[in-house]
């Protein structure tokens, strides 16, 4: 299977991506010559892993019959970039947030550590270039 993304260049340091699902704007800080009015490569590539995770959690969570204990949950992703050119990222934390009454703590977990082993291809292409940890919190509510 392939993927094909176009970006279109629309002047100073903003583009426009256009991709699978929809359209992202990218832009560069004002510091660079850009105005700010997208988001930024790097931090993209957090969210991507973010999604992918995600993704792979909650429909797990479905098949594991636990979705309905939480009612929130968050990925956040934290990247520690290289301090010389080409900046990439060396580390990065991703923590999964559950929220929720009377949560099955082992099967979010399994469902999380699943994700992480053997379905996520984006955590999968992160180890190669950077030390990537996690961790999962449970909030009782």
């Amino acid at each position: 299977m392939k993927h094909k993304i176009t970006t279109e260049w629309l002047g100073k340091m903003a583009f426009n991506s256009k991709v699978i699902g929809g359209e992202v704007p990218l832009d560069a800080d004002e510091a660079v010559g850009g105005e700010g009015k997208g988001v930024r490569p790097k931090s993209l590539m957090l969210s991507s892993l973010s999604g992918c995770t995600g993704m792979d959690v909650t429909s797990l969570m479905k098949k594991m019959r636990t979705d309905e204990s939480v009612s929130k949950f968050t990925v956040e992703v934290e990247g520690e970039l290289t301090d010389e050119h080409p900046k990439i990222y060396k580390k990065v934390h991703v923590s999964y947030i559950f929220e929720g009454k009377e949560m099955n703590e082992a099967k979010l977990t399994k469902a999380v550590n699943l994700s992480i082993e053997r379905y996520c291809g984006v955590f999968e292409m992160f180890r190669h270039f950077a030390e990537v940890s996690h961790e999962i919190i449970f909030i009782e509510k």
